[in-house]
């Protein structure tokens, strides 16, 4: 088991305890590849630049393989060889924002507050018609309107990031230490 060192993460100085003065979401945006499912579930790295943009917020790379250099933010999978090191990043976090994939079911596993992007048709474990989990308490889900609408996703995203006070580049405004609860 490896550890992550402390220097690798930038600002790692407090927990979901409202220490910083910039909020730290854990992103992941991609499953496995071998899945069968991957092309829908996964979202195309462009697809994040207006959620990348959003002031206020320190986005930290959970991806690991392939896909971990493709949005620019920087490639930790090194750091991350195991689920006990990405759990501990996850500890760190304000929120971490996920595709259907492990990053997703381990946060929701750690009872931490994440919110899973999904597509139109998505695994059955995320059910139909609903934006919570029964599997997991901590879990907001945000899905496709229609198939392949990544843009209509972030777009929600980035609108739920403002209700709890992230300010918007387009609407500035003051920023609140949010609560990020189930059900948005």
């Amino acid at each position: 088991m490896g550890v992550l060192p402390a220097a690798t993460l930038p600002a790692c100085n407090g927990s979901r305890t409202g220490l910083r003065s910039t909020l730290r979401i854990g992103l992941g945006w991609a499953g496995n590849p071998a899945q069968a499912n991957d092309r829908r579930r996964s979202i195309p790295p462009e697809a994040l630049a207006p959620l990348l943009r959003t002031e206020g917020i320190t986005f930290v790379n959970l991806q690991v393989g392939p896909r971990a250099s493709e949005t620019g933010l920087t490639d930790l999978s090194a750091e991350l060889p195991d689920f006990a090191a990405t759990a501990a990043v996850i500890a760190t976090l304000d929120l971490v924002i996920a595709v259907d994939s492990a990053v997703a079911h381990l946060a929701g596993a750690l009872g931490a507050p994440v919110w899973v992007l999904l597509a139109y048709a998505p695994d059955w474990r995320w059910l139909l018609g609903r934006e919570d989990s029964p599997w997991y308490a901590s879990a907001t889900l945000f899905r496709q309107a229609t198939p392949g609408d990544w843009d209509g996703v972030i777009a929600r995203v980035r609108t739920a990031l403002g209700r709890f006070g992230v300010p918007d580049p387009e609407n500035r405004g003051t920023a609140r230490r949010p609560r990020f609860a189930p059900g948005h």
